[in-house]
């Protein structure tokens, strides 16, 4: 499972560090955010440890009512081995009692300006950025008029000479080789390109250019969802290709389904034109215009005509 470190989150929100530095290496493993009023109240029987804590003004105005010794044994109990780390919110004063149980178990006691639900929500798309699940794909994605279309194939069969055609026909091209693809939610799927190759294409014959370089900034963007996926392979006569477009083809990545069209490669074929049409298409499937289904169901009514002319 990708993990991401509390001092990355402590950078990014700028997060003024009190006690406990000596865990801000701690990994986190989840992006739920735990809201620890119950524990607070004694109860611990459920307590998620491997959680960032979060700590409002409830919760702080609720320790204060308590005693001494109550507060400093359940605040004490909040500090586990495993809890990457504890956040005050609003800039309010820390119980010393969590400044002393944050420090003896090394568990980072950080503090934020923000209010308590404004920083849940920007924390918790923080987290679900950096540990959605992650996979890599050989193959190349380009943003054809808003639809991310990743380009798939064998090595050789011209997919980064296609991506090419695509961006001197004024597409923006997201990476080529290798496409980092994450899941940001159950039917989401956003591709970017590795850092070292990014605004690269590498062309048999010329060897690596720079999009960006010959094109200009408008012809690369740094990630892009992915719709449809338009998978190249060598012509063969053999075999049966679908002719009308009804039968939608899916192709699974990580655990989202995507629409999937396979498009034969011979000489004479342009297949940049051809996926730039299957781009603008699919955008008009979903829109609700379905033109292989309007040709079916007028070839329907024809030969129903026909049957009752010959009655």
């Amino acid at each position: 499972m990708p993990k991401v470190r509390t001092k990355e989150v402590i950078e990014k929100f700028n997060l003024e560090l009190i006690s406990g530095e000596e865990g801000i290496n701690r990994p986190i493993t989840t992006t739920d955010i735990s809201r620890p009023g119950i524990e607070l109240a004694g109860f611990f029987d459920y307590y998620p440890a491997e959680r960032i804590q979060l700590i409002g003004k409830t919760e702080l105005t609720f320790t204060k009512k308590l005693n001494k010794s109550e507060r400093a044994g359940r605040l004490e109990r909040l500090c586990s081995d495993i809890t990457p780390a504890i956040i005050v919110t609003r800039e309010m004063e820390i119980p010393e009692e969590l400044i002393e149980a944050s420090e003896k178990e090394a568990v980072p006691l950080l503090r934020t300006k923000q209010k308590t639900t404004r920083f849940s929500s920007m924390l918790t798309n923080f987290l679900e950025s950096k540990l959605a699940p992650t996979t890599a794909i050989h193959g190349v994605l380009v943003d054809i008029y808003g639809v991310g279309v990743l380009i798939t194939g064998k090595s050789g069969v011209g997919k980064s000479e296609t991506a090419l055609e695509l961006v001197k026909r004024g597409h923006r091209l997201v990476a080529d080789d290798c496409v980092e693809i994450r899941q940001e939610d159950e039917d989401t799927l956003v591709g970017s390109s590795p850092e070292l190759i990014e605004h690269l294409l590498e062309i048999r014959g010329l060897g690596i250019i720079n999009v960006m370089t010959l094109f200009g900034a408008g012809a690369i963007r740094s990630y892009k969802k992915i719709s449809l996926v338009m998978d190249l392979e060598i012509w063969d006569p053999k075999k049966q290709y679908d002719r009308l477009g009804l039968d939608e083809e899916k192709m699974k990545i990580i655990d989202t389904e995507v629409t999937r069209l396979t498009v034969p490669v011979r000489p004479g074929r342009n297949l940049a034109v051809i996926i730039e049409v299957a781009a603008m298409n699919f955008r008009l499937k979903k829109m609700g215009v379905n033109a292989a289904q309007q040709f079916t169901d007028k070839l329907s009514d024809v030969i129903e005509d026909g049957d009752h002319e010959d009655r």
